[in-house]
């Protein structure tokens, strides 16, 4: 968490909300982050922690409110920090992303840029199409779910959540009635004893399919089939189940072993107007009505045209490069993950789609490659994880000199970082930010870049 400091209050007012979508709120000169707090509201604040050599404080009496603060849906969105900003207006919240980015922009790159209006959903909640939640159990020997409290291990038990498919709701409370009739002990982290750690649910937006993810400590589950006949008879709209074993003393969710319990072992979803195959380890975009918004963005920014040939970097299951494979010439998809090639695969056979070649190898390395036997691509799509690409990938993206970049990003603060190393080659033409997480500080990009000498 950070330093305890002394237990004092000021009188202080919030002038803008940070990269975390905390408030900033000034003291003399000093300057501390203050969660639920918004631009020109202002009250007592009492000193919580450092961090980092930064002040953290906590609210303790508003005085004056925000007109863009409204009465959120869900009661506990502050304790449970999921969707920490549903009390906030949702057009001002796309005002906040826009600036965001921007901001990002000047302070990383060193660019003044004029984003675009950042795009937002018509009815921003119930839009999540992955949901995970940990488990545990009240004195009363109930099990719970929710979500970590923010920076702790401390699970804050949620009912409803008003961004989730409202499918989930279902499930989850349909797993903690038999959890306990069926005497399944949560995992006790601490203790390194119980048997259920999470449960991931998939649905699909456009197909009747939901996948059930039960992550369990140990392989051994007591009763585990008819656990999955009772789960399915309350949930007749559950496709498919699968056990995931992850016995690691580790924060990541999923483990290596997996059994399928009940049905196929995947769902499929229509993205775009193409199927995709989804398994509990595929990476898929959590917001599908906006994904759709973010991928057409990507392919206008692109301007293909029939002759173009297309480089998909870090491809995953192949959704970009098929998507923007109706509109070129050809695209060469690369992707690290093997598992992910083998879905994109299987993806692009299914959807009858032939001008898609996928490679199993570093995008870096096949890019600098190419250039070096002189083989040329007009587009390069980016769409790296949240810490950007690596300097290899843009020198390489610049020794292979295509005419446009499109950059997708989830975080602005790298994007900003891998523009400003590109710039000394391409020039900035264009940034949208989309809002693939409304209610959270999070918020999507799609930079276009163009060769600043068209001339190789």
């Amino acid at each position: 968490m950070g330093k305890p400091i002394a237990r004092e209050t000021f009188h202080g007012v919030c002038v803008d909300l940070s990269f975390e979508g905390k408030g900033v709120v000034k003291n003399g000169r000093d300057v501390y982050f203050v969660p639920g707090i918004f631009p020109s509201e202002e009250g007592d604040i009492e000193f919580a922690y450092m961090r980092a050599g930064q002040k953290f404080g906590r609210v303790v009496k508003l005085d004056k409110i925000s007109p863009n603060r409204i009465e959120p849906r869900c009661k506990i969105c502050s304790a449970c920090g999921g969707c920490s900003f549903q009390q906030y207006a949702y057009p001002a919240q796309l005002v906040y992303k826009r600036e965001k980015v921007k901001e990002q922009f000047r302070k990383i790159a060193k660019m003044d840029i004029e984003p675009l209006p950042c795009l937002g959903m018509d009815e921003p909640y119930f839009y999540r199409n992955k949901i995970q939640m940990p488990f545990g159990k009240d004195k009363r020997g109930n099990l719970y779910c929710g979500f970590y409290k923010e920076g702790t291990h401390v699970i804050v038990p949620v009912e409803t959540c008003y961004i989730e498919d409202e499918r989930a709701k279902k499930v989850l409370d349909a797993v903690k009635k038999l959890g306990k009739s069926f005497r399944i002990e949560p995992y006790e982290e601490d203790e390194g004893r119980g048997l259920l750690r999470h449960v991931l649910i998939r649905c699909a937006k456009h197909k009747e399919q939901v996948m059930v993810v039960l992550v369990t400590y140990k392989d051994a589950f007591p009763s585990r089939n008819n656990f999955v006949k009772a789960l399915v008879k309350e949930c007749p709209f559950i496709t498919t189940v699968v056990q995931n074993v992850n016995s690691r003393h580790t924060n990541v969710i999923l483990g290596e072993f997996e059994r399928v319990l009940y049905g196929p072992g995947y769902i499929e979803d229509v993205l775009c107007g193409i199927t995709f195959r989804i398994s509990a380890k595929s990476f898929y975009q959590v917001n599908p009505i906006m994904t759709e918004q973010l991928y057409g963005k990507a392919i206008e920014a692109a301007k293909l045209t029939k002759n173009d040939v297309v480089f998909d970097a870090y491809s995953g299951i192949g959704t970009i490069g098929m998507v923007a494979s109706r509109h070129c010439k050809q695209v060469i998809a690369v992707e690290i993950v093997k598992e992910a090639v083998a879905d994109a695969r299987r993806n692009a056979k299914a959807n009858h789609i032939d001008n898609v070649s996928f490679y199993c190898g570093d995008a870096s390395a096949f890019m600098v490659n190419m250039a070096e036997k002189k083989q040329h691509v007009d587009v390069v799509f980016l769409d790296p994880p949240r810490k950007g690409s690596d300097q290899r990938c843009l020198d390489a993206i610049c020794k292979l000199a295509p005419s446009r970049v499109v950059y997708v990003s989830c975080d602005p603060s790298t994007l900003a970082r891998d523009i400003a190393y590109l710039s000394k080659k391409y020039k900035l033409e264009s940034v949208q930010p989309v809002d693939m997480f409304p209610h959270t500080m999070h918020v999507e990009t799609v930079a276009m870049l163009s060769l600043r000498d068209s001339r190789k």
